[in-house]
């Protein structure tokens, strides 16, 4: 299980267990003296008042995002309120229905300048739902005496709009990298400085490849995580054009600051290596690379790691290396869950690049039953 994979575990019961605390010690005590007499109507009451917290979750996460964007130096290419997307084209505002990557919606954004500073961008939301709390407390402690009436009613109405926004701004403050992206660990992230930069180069490329335009990919010697992961999409875009010697230097920048990294990270770069050698060497010269510096722990590290970057470093390892047809087809049950999980903007590559791989693993070993598992777009 990812790292993410547990925040988001632990997060999420956390969550079920405030929902839980909430309506055993506040709203099933309080049904006997509201003016509803019907158990059904009060709950269809008590889901009104969800529905309309996240709506205004929705508003004013995105709004804040817009009002931080314009405060930080940045430019908003778009905003989605759960699936509505709204953006610019040729001067007039347009809307469709899209995905996007965010607990109820994502503002997207460009830099103007390499000073432009994320943190308002990041924090406006939280602010604009933390004032929707306080007046919702506000609102329950005026109202809450009013027993048997509609008065009353609106006041544990308020509250539960007030309690559900703060589960959400929960999720979205709780500074851990959870299944969607949230402003809390993105906050901590760019507190580094050479994140801060990493961060402003990433909303760069991902607008410029988003446009269909030809984008030079900054790179950097100054090692985070964030920074490293930034350093692959170059590392992408060269093996993309067979560039395989210039994308092999660039992954020895990341294992020469292996201290730097974590080892999800190191554990990639490591894989990357494996599948350039496997590409771009003769056989001879692959197998000196593999037996000089794979041990057997790294392997087993590489085998252990979900990503599909890994997954098809240790398929190489086990096809053309072990010829192992078990350890194929252990690997390779993990490819389709790995596929989802990989960026968007790195989908169309990463699924070259596995079938290729598996492409010469199906040309070692005819016999094998592992061709099945060819990703598809």
């Amino acid at each position: 299980m990812k790292k993410e994979d547990v925040s988001g575990l632990i997060v999420y019961m956390l969550i079920f267990a405030i929902a839980i605390v909430y309506g055993l010690v506040i709203l099933h005590p309080h049904f006997p003296s509201s003016s509803f007499n019907l158990g059904i109507v009060y709950a269809l009451f008590i889901l009104g008042a969800i529905a309309t917290s996240v709506l205004f979750c929705t508003i004013l996460f995105e709004v804040g995002h817009v009002i931080g964007a314009k405060l930080g130096g940045y430019d908003v290419i778009s905003i989605n309120f759960m699936h509505l997307m709204f953006y610019k084209e040729n001067g007039k505002i347009r809307v469709k229905i899209s995905n996007f990557d965010g607990l109820t919606g994502e503002t997207k954004i460009k830099p103007k300048s390499e000073n432009s500073n994320p943190k308002p961008f990041l924090l406006m939301g939280t602010v604009l739902v933390s004032l929707l709390i306080l007046g919702m407390v506000f609102v329950f402690y005026f109202l809450k005496d009013y027993t048997k009436s509609i008065k009353g009613d609106m006041g544990y109405f308020a509250l539960t709009v007030g309690v559900v926004a703060g589960i959400c701004l929960l999720y979205n403050i709780i500074p851990f990298k959870l299944d969607s992206l949230n402003d809390g660990y993105r906050l901590v992230m760019v507190s580094n400085p050479k994140n801060k930069e990493a961060f402003n180069e990433l909303l760069r490329v991902e607008y410029e490849i988003s446009q269909g335009n030809e984008v030079e990919i900054k790179t950097f010697t100054e090692l985070t995580n964030f920074t490293a992961d930034l350093n692959m999409n170059k590392v992408y875009m060269l093996l993309d054009k067979e560039q395989y010697q210039e994308a092999d230097e660039l992954l020895d920048i990341v294992l020469a600051n292996k201290e730097s990294v974590s080892s999800q990270i190191y554990l990639q770069a490591i894989s990357m290596k494996i599948y350039i050698n496997v590409m771009s060497k003769s056989k001879e010269e692959a197998e000196k690379y593999v037996s000089e510096n794979i041990t057997l722990e790294l392997r087993r590290s590489i085998s252990d790691e979900k990503s599909l970057i890994s997954i098809r470093g240790y398929l190489l390892l086990a096809g053309l290396f072990d010829n192992s047809e078990s350890e194929c087809q252990l690997v390779l049950e993990k490819v389709y869950k790995a596929y989802k999980r990989v960026p968007k903007n790195r989908k169309e590559i990463e699924l070259k690049m596995f079938n290729q791989a598996l492409d010469l693993v199906v040309q070692a070993h005819p016999k094998w039953d592992v061709e099945k598992y060819k990703l598809v777009a």
